[in-house]
């Protein structure tokens, strides 16, 4: 039998229940689903030091478990010393069972480990069911070994769903274990 992460196996069997219980969903195609999980950051001073790219690609991927691309500039700006198609970031998209076993990792183990963690804001919702969480160190992930960082950056995640409004999302992402400040 093939491999299921305890995340998918738990939306399967509790969360959309739930959802269509909140919901009122006639239909099991209508209840929301996270689509995919976008990791991006932003390394600007990579324009001086070529190597930042490849410690910035070699920390997304050892986090994600799936290789990271470099994100390149589109435009020359002079006030920046930046070049059309020089590499300023770096992106991971995840889906299927690599993205489940990532917010798996995420809200059990990386998420804990931030500094007084009081839960994430509920105010990164774009209008359209999507959420975006900013992390501020990358060393709160396991994965990262402190001794060998360089630097300490952060990152965006983005958690893109099929849901049609914020409510529908933030109960989505609240049922699959994201930790939400109370209000």
């Amino acid at each position: 039998m093939a491999y299921v992460t305890r995340l998918k196996k738990e939306y399967k069997e509790r969360i959309i229940a739930a959802l269509t219980e909140e919901f009122g969903y006639s239909n099991v195609m209508q209840v929301p689903k996270l689509e995919k999980i976008v990791m991006s950051r932003g390394v600007g001073a990579a324009v001086a030091d070529k190597k930042l790219i490849d410690h910035a690609l070699d920390e997304m991927t050892m986090i994600t478990g799936q290789k990271a691309v470099a994100t390149l500039s589109k435009k020359d700006v002079a006030a920046f010393k930046l070049r059309k198609g020089m590499p300023i970031g770096a992106k991971v998209t995840l889906r299927g069972e690599r993205m489940y076993e990532f917010l798996d990792r995420l809200v059990t183990s990386a998420l804990p480990r931030v500094r007084d963690f009081q839960g994430i804001k509920a105010t990164g919702f774009d209008g359209r069911g999507n959420y975006n969480l900013g992390i501020t160190e990358q060393i709160i992930f396991p994965e990262v070994n402190i001794d060998k960082i360089n630097r300490i950056n952060g990152m965006d995640i983005t958690f893109v769903t099929s849901a049609e409004t914020d409510k529908e999302a933030k109960s989505l992402l609240t049922e699959l274990g994201l930790p939400f400040k109370k209000n």
